[in-house]
């Protein structure tokens, strides 16, 4: 059974991503004094008291403005209302009781829902006392909190876990795989999320710049609970324009270190980009596995084959010429079922693990082909090598002098391991380590014990 989901609504600039980060105890949401800064429903889990429940931030409701988006941003809230289990609607207690937050009241009163009033900004006790006013909105308990202190976080949690469901007391399924779905601006990243959830759970629009925080969304398939993140589209840093737009190359950046497996979006209407260039080189800096999808393959498909767009792509992404393509038409969720099955493909290959013997033997066999160069009279030397890691897999090879090895020889050992190890579409890591020629003995030994015992 899903986790309850506890909605935060309000007008603008209540301060309702702060409250959401509170709650949390990290800092998701985005929190800027710009109006609108919050489209999506920006959700996480939230552990109290033994209990779960799905914290759900939603963008500032105002029922005055016909502004680009606030059509989406409302089909949002309406959404996150729909699911709640519990609302809670946050107030500013400096400003009192606005005419906006009178219709937010009368807008929640169909909601079947419970609703709790969040007097925000009660930052000393002084403050307190204007609760009060809110009492008049027709929903109890209202409770006095300060997002940027902290005041009144356990009352209100308190609060939110005597109305929930009995079901709250579950705890969540443990998540499979994390997702990061990254690219740049408009090359379809909201659309493909929403066709994996199969729900409009993020705001789809021509508008560039949409898409401003890194939103977490779990979703099922075959039995299994995943996270995909959606990010903010990616460009130039020179042509960043504001703080907002900073914080969201931050996010999207973060989304890569964070991810299991990334879905790289290139849009097959245009050409690589300095930004695809940039994306590319931080998920290999990262050593992540990815897969590249080539988003509205509809547009292009009659200009070029999948095996001529293969080639371009190797050509300008040369780091991550290992990684698999997916083809897919977001728009209408074509290939993109298939398109998960490859990440968790991806997932098992870098969570595997290779017995000693086995990878000594092919790298044994990869230095009879080509063996290492000497730059100097000292001749490079293998000894063994052994797997350290998993995801990356992380193989260390013991040698006489690391620094003897060449980048080209490391790429060709790289590569042999890539061809003939179960890693053939994931970054592998080679370390190098010096280890003295007396110590090679009781090294190998050490290694047949442990490839006899995987």
């Amino acid at each position: 059974m899903p986790l309850p989901k506890v909605a935060i609504v309000g007008r603008p600039n209540v301060g309702k991503s702060s409250l959401f980060n509170t709650l949390a105890r990290r800092r998701i949401a985005i929190v800027e004094p710009t109006a609108g800064v919050t489209r999506d429903r920006v959700a996480t889990l939230i552990e109290a008291g033994g209990r779960w429940f799905e914290l759900v931030d939603t963008g500032g409701m105002d029922f005055r403005t016909e502004a680009d988006l606030a059509a989406d941003v409302a089909g949002q809230i309406e959404f996150a209302l729909a699911e709640a289990a519990l609302v809670v609607f946050v107030v500013d207690v400096r400003d009192g009781r606005q005419v906006l937050d009178e219709q937010i009241a009368r807008r929640l009163r169909p909601t079947d829902a419970p609703v709790i009033v969040a007097a925000n900004k009660a930052d000393h006790a002084g403050h307190e006392a204007g609760a009060a006013d809110f009492h008049a909105l027709g929903y109890e308990p209202v409770l006095a909190v300060s997002a940027k202190h902290g005041r009144g976080r356990s009352d209100l949690l308190e609060a939110i876990l005597e109305r929930l469901p009995a079901e709250a007391a579950e705890t969540p399924a443990d998540v499979a795989m994390r997702i990061a779905i990254v690219g740049k601006r408009n090359a379809g990243k909201s659309t493909l999320l929403n066709a994996l959830v199969g729900a409009e759970r993020v705001i789809v629009s021509e508008t560039p710049g949409t898409t401003r925080d890194a939103v977490d969304i779990r979703f099922e398939k075959d039995g299994l609970t995943y996270v995909a993140i959606d990010t903010a589209g990616v460009r130039k840093r020179k042509s960043l324009a504001s703080d907002i737009e900073f914080y969201s190359l931050a996010r999207a950046m973060e989304s890569i270190r964070r991810a299991d497996v990334v879905l790289f979006l290139i849009d097959a209407a245009v050409p690589v980009s300095q930004v695809d260039k940039h994306l590319a080189a931080e998920i290999e800096k990262q050593a992540r596995p990815v897969v590249l999808v080539v988003n509205k393959w509809d547009l292009a498909k009659g200009r070029a084959g999948s095996d001529e767009f293969a080639e371009y792509l190797t050509k300008m992404l040369p780091g991550l010429d290992y990684a698999p393509l997916a083809f897919t038409t977001a728009a209408e969720a074509r290939n993109v079922p298939a398109t998960i099955d490859l990440a968790r493909a991806l997932f098992k290959q870098a969570h595997t693990r290779v017995p000693t013997g086995a990878l000594n033997r092919v790298l044994r066999s990869a230095m009879r082909e080509n063996q290492p160069p000497s730059p100097t009279a000292t001749l490079p030397k293998i000894y063994y090598a052994t797997q350290v890691a998993v995801a990356p897999p992380t193989i260390a090879l013991f040698v006489n002098h690391p620094d003897l090895f060449t980048q080209s020889y490391r790429r060709f050992i790289e590569n042999r391991m890539r061809d003939e190890l179960p890693f053939a579409e994931v970054p592998i890591r080679l370390l190098f380590r010096a280890r003295r020629p007396e110590d090679e003995r009781a090294g190998r030994g050490k290694g047949r014990s442990r490839g006899q015992s995987t």
